[in-house]
């Protein structure tokens, strides 16, 4: 049986959804009530996340049970092999499932990635470098990046 969860993160209110067989869905729920207790099958995904938040954190040791097609799946897991604090192209990641004509169904397959930042969709970026597409809003994946830069933000003014 699945639990449920909802925690409050910096980027908002976040919906932890998992069994005994890992966790299925990471997203953000605006307007959630947060959760007074914390089933014992998610206490360890919250506990890897406010680490993540924190600052503490760079890698999540969870079991994940996401679901979606054989496809999606194996984009998935090409995402869980960015490293903390690095980004690659959709065409990289075409390039590395073995066709650079898949572009748009990996772009599409990132896009329904069930397990926000824990699979880190928000590390793929265009070709050029720009931001583009995510599902969470582009203010969370510039704000996901820039936590997991290695260099010190600084501001100007």
């Amino acid at each position: 049986m699945e639990e449920i969860a909802h925690i409050e993160t910096p980027l908002g209110i976040t919906k932890i959804i998992g069994s005994s067989y890992g966790i299925s869905q990471i997203t953000i729920e605006e307007n959630a009530k947060i959760s007074s207790t914390i089933p014992l099958v998610l206490q360890e995904a919250v506990e890897q996340l406010q680490e993540y938040f924190a600052g503490l954190r760079k890698e999540f040791t969870l079991a994940l049970h996401p679901k979606g097609t054989d496809f999606q799946q194996k984009v998935w897991q090409e995402l869980l092999k960015i490293p903390f604090g690095k980004t690659m192209s959709y065409l990289e990641l075409s390039k590395k499932l073995g066709d650079v004509k898949a572009i748009r169904a990996v772009a599409s397959a990132n896009g329904k990635n069930p397990l926000w930042i824990v699979v880190p969709c928000h590390r793929v970026i265009g070709t050029d470098g720009s931001l583009t597409g995510y599902a969470g809003g582009l203010w969370r994946k510039k704000w996901l990046l820039e936590h997991e830069s290695p260099f010190e933000q600084q501001s100007l003014f």
